[in-house]
């Protein structure tokens, strides 16, 4: 078997020949030389004395003083030059880089300012502008126009150059968009480079203020909804579908802390539409986020608890400065579907769904309060109002049974006294009815519901109404009822007590809702019945007034004996 000659590696070339610096020859030099020469001269001024002849001395002194003495310092002279020249290469060097130094340092400087102006940027406009103004200082350009996907564009100009800028450069911007920079000189591949580092720096930044401005708009958005929402289900709906389409998830509930203290599901949604279950006790991982008091991700086991066939679910809880409120949970069919979520935005929606769930929670029990209110009122009125005067007509029947024999005459007015109070009274309890009669706000919408009870009011009472609505009104569901509450207790008291032919209702939009109530009746002294309570609709002038302001809204009535009332109401508009 043949051996296969081994490869060598190539030989290496020989070693450069080392070349002394000069500043070693100079110091070489300046030992050797001085020694050298006294003894050269030593040998000479020997050699010379060894001719025993004066004018052969002379001679051999000019010839050796006249050759060595300029040849020595001819030498002397360019080592001194060549020092000179390489001391001088070597400051231009250092001048050299010292400017790509200083110039490097001024980019980095500028590409510093312009990283830290893009994150302090409030908006997506402000990050156009700035972005602009810092790529033409880091790059040098005489000017730079930035342009970004959505319409937005920025341009900025350098001051003092008044040299036309001919070399153009542009350089696109991940996502969307064009950097556009145009230079007196050409630029240099070092400064593309920089260029095309500044545009990804800035779609960077742009997409940072992006992802901002929608975290803003959803913050706003959320705001809105609960504090116009007084329904809680429709509360919950609404904030947990926000939270979920943040993070795509396909599941959403919210549990809240009972009058005991306990966690009952009081809203589910998932994949297959909106679930049941309302009032079971909260599982396990949802008493765990409301211990935690932070955000938590459950394992497999647990998501499946809280969501049938999920594999992921994460736990915020709603927290205020009065404690717990509940825990709000998403969840997803896909494994691992929330591990690079955005746990801060998520979180202060939960705390905003605490806000709003007290909110909800305290209308609730207000209105339970004027229901327990309006129950009672209801009581004091039969009692003293129609009972009282059904036990005075009964009365007087009795008296008339007496005197039907004996006194007939008397008997007859008796019984015509006792009839007109009974209509009456009859009138009084219809009136009653229709103030009590539940008004269904949601379904047909203020407007609606206004043109419908101004026309029931006329037809009940035999008063003429006309209703007159302009401009556009925009309120609060909250606000609605509050407007038509106002209305209501209104033309209630137009029928109590003005004795009026005529009522005129007008609800005009604006900055503000402004709902006026005039009649042309008998009109009254405000002065002197603002504390009282309504008989008609449970609300006197101070109450109402109460209710308006506390929505940021303005109440007043004008009346004088003999020339009817004006009510006015104005709220601002959503």
């Amino acid at each position: 078997m043949t051996e296969l000659p081994a490869v060598l590696p190539p030989a290496s070339p020989p070693p450069a020949p080392r070349e002394w610096p000069l500043s070693r020859r100079v110091q070489l030099l300046r030992n050797v030389l001085p020694p050298l020469i006294v003894l050269v001269v030593a040998v000479v001024e020997l050699l010379i004395a060894g001719l025993q002849n004066p004018r052969a001395e002379v001679w051999a002194h000019l010839l050796f003083y006249g050759l060595v003495g300029p040849a020595a310092t001819f030498f002397s002279v360019e080592w001194i030059a060549q020092g000179t020249r390489a001391r001088e290469r070597a400051e231009r060097e250092l001048r050299a880089t010292y400017a790509q130094l200083s110039a490097s340092h001024g980019q980095l400087q500028a590409v510093q300012e312009l990283m830290r102006d893009l994150s302090g940027a409030p908006d997506l406009g402000a990050v156009v502008e700035v972005a602009a103004r810092g790529a033409m200082r880091a790059t040098g350009a005489a000017h730079a126009t930035l342009t970004v996907p959505g319409g937005l564009s920025a341009a900025a100009a350098g001051e003092g150059d008044t040299r036309e800028a001919r070399f153009p450069l542009r350089v696109p911007i991940p996502g969307g968009g064009a950097l556009a920079l145009h230079f007196t000189e050409p630029p240099t591949p070092e400064t593309e480079a920089l260029a095309q580092a500044i545009a990804a720096e800035v779609a960077t930044g742009v997409e940072a203020a992006r992802q901002r401005t929608l975290d803003l708009m959803t913050l706003y958005s959320v705001d809105q909804s609960i504090r116009a929402e007084r329904n809680m289900r429709r509360l919950l709906a609404r904030v947990t579908r926000n939270m979920a389409e943040r993070v795509q998830a396909g599941a959403r509930a919210a549990y809240l802390r009972d009058q005991d203290g306990l966690l009952r599901l009081e809203y589910a949604e998932d994949w297959t539409g909106e679930q049941g279950g309302r009032g079971s006790l909260a599982p396990a991982f949802v008493e765990r986020v409301a211990e935690a008091g932070t955000p938590l991700v459950a394992a497999e086991d647990e998501a499946a608890e809280v969501f049938p066939g999920a594999t992921s679910a994460l736990g915020f809880p709603m927290r205020d400065e009065q404690g717990l409120v509940g825990v709000l949970v998403l969840g997803d069919e896909r494994p691992a579907a929330f591990g690079d979520v955005r746990l801060p935005l998520l979180a202060l929606l939960a705390a905003q769904a605490a806000l709003g769930v007290r909110n909800a929670r305290a209308y609730l029990y207000s209105e339970e309060l004027a229901i327990s209110d309006e129950r009672a009122r209801i009581a004091r009125e039969i009692h003293d109002g129609v009972a009282q005067s059904l036990a005075f007509a009964a009365l007087k029947l009795d008296v008339v049974a007496r005197q039907l024999r004996a006194e007939p005459d008397r008997a007859e007015e008796e019984v015509r006294a006792a009839s007109v109070l009974l209509r009456e009274q009859i009138k009084e309890v219809r009136r009653s009815i229709f103030a009590l009669r539940p008004i269904d706000l949601e379904r047909y919408g203020l407007l609606e519901t206004v043109r419908r009870y101004v026309e029931d009011f006329g037809q009940q009472n035999g008063v003429r109404t006309t209703l007159n609505v302009t401009g556009d009104i925009h309120l609060a569901p909250g606000d609605e009822a509050v407007v038509f509450r106002i209305l209501q207790e209104s033309l209630n008291n137009v029928a109590k007590h003005a004795r009026a032919r005529e009522v005129t209702v007008s609800l005009h939009g604006g900055h503000r809702v402004t709902l006026r109530v005039q009649d042309d009746g008998a009109g009254f002294d405000p002065e002197q019945v603002s504390g009282r309570v309504s008989s008609a609709g449970g609300l006197g002038l101070m109450q109402m007034r109460e209710r308006v302001e506390s929505r940021g809204g303005k109440y007043r009535v004008l009346s004088e004996p003999g020339h009817g009332t004006l009510v006015e109401a104005e709220v601002p508009q959503a």
